[in-house]
């Protein structure tokens, strides 16, 4: 009778979370892609190509946060931009923040965390963004950037990196946001199923004491750990979130959830591999340990302020 009563828990709870989690990227993705007819890489090389300083990087992670759903579909708009002469620190907090803040993430961060942690996770991961391109640049990296071309190169097959020509009219640019909408829905669809379905079953089957021990409030290891494994496991933010979510529940640490969601979702093996065919070593070194550093300086802040965010 308990196994059965866990069971119907798990059931309920997909059936939930997963209806709940579908409706929310569809109207989100369909109201990112009418913006994104609005912003063609011409646009954003203007925007970004002029001197502006800090503005310039403040810009950069502004629009990264309004285009692509995945690092690796961030980098040909990244090469893009840099073979149109952007500048160079205000290109690289576009590949920052691209993957970590799209309208998608935060309205899953919103539904499945609340409104406190959306905000803290915005305003950090948007800052250490602006920084990040003003260092990198201020430190003499942009010599480090090889000139090549890369029409397409996303690892997941996002058809949101591949060049389209835009629609002319109001309705044909309404029916091709819809159009892309579909398709990014049957490419995302199964990780929300899957972070759903996995999350159901930690929700009923998966002990709370488990998840206390391993990766508890007073685990002081749990947070590098999680930021180091996020990176080699390449799970996509719409699957951890829900994943997340419960696991908190359960217990975990909320600082070693957010390590392992800004290290999963900031860089992955196949886009660190796509890096190091575009990138010197030096550059590519210093996005992985930047990307690690910023999920553990991230985790710890969200484990000083766990109590009054929950």
């Amino acid at each position: 009778m308990f196994e059965m009563n866990n069971l119907a828990s798990a059931g309920r709870y997909f059936l939930i979370i997963s209806g709940e989690l579908l409706a929310l990227f569809i109207g989100v993705s369909f109201l990112v892609a009418l913006l994104q007819e609005f912003i063609s890489e011409e646009t954003l090389r203007n925007i970004l190509g002029k001197p502006r300083k800090w503005l310039g990087n403040i810009l950069g992670a502004a629009l990264g946060a309004v285009t692509p759903f995945c690092s690796c579909s961030t980098i040909p708009i990244m090469v893009g931009l840099l073979n149109g002469s952007a500048p160079f620190g205000a290109t690289m907090s576009f590949l920052i923040s691209s993957p970590l803040l799209n309208p998608v993430i935060l309205a899953l961060f919103l539904t499945m965390l609340g409104w406190k942690i959306t905000l803290i996770y915005g305003v950090l991961t948007f800052v250490c963004a602006v920084l990040i391109g003003a260092l990198w640049e201020r430190l003499g990296l942009a010599g480090d950037y090889k000139k090549v071309q890369l029409e397409s190169a996303c690892c997941c097959d996002c058809e949101t990196s591949k060049p389209i020509a835009k629609p002319v009219t109001r309705n044909e640019k309404v029916r091709h946001a819809g159009a892309q909408t579909w398709t990014l829905f049957r490419q995302v669809v199964p990780y929300l199923i899957i972070g759903a379905g996995i999350g159901a079953f930690i929700y009923g089957f998966v002990p709370e004491e488990f998840i206390i021990r391993v990766a508890g409030p007073g685990k002081p290891w749990a947070i590098p750990v999680a930021a180091v494994i996020g990176i080699p496991m390449y799970i996509r933010v719409e699957t951890i979130i829900p994943i997340g979510a419960v696991l908190m529940e359960k217990g975990m640490s909320l600082g070693a959830l957010m390590a392992l969601i800004i290290g999963g979702a900031g860089a992955s093996i196949p886009e660190v591999t796509l890096l190091a065919s575009i990138f010197k070593p030096r550059l590519v070194a210093a996005f992985v340990i930047t990307i690690l550093a910023v999920a553990m300086l991230s985790g710890f802040i969200f484990q000083v302020f766990q109590l009054s965010l929950l």
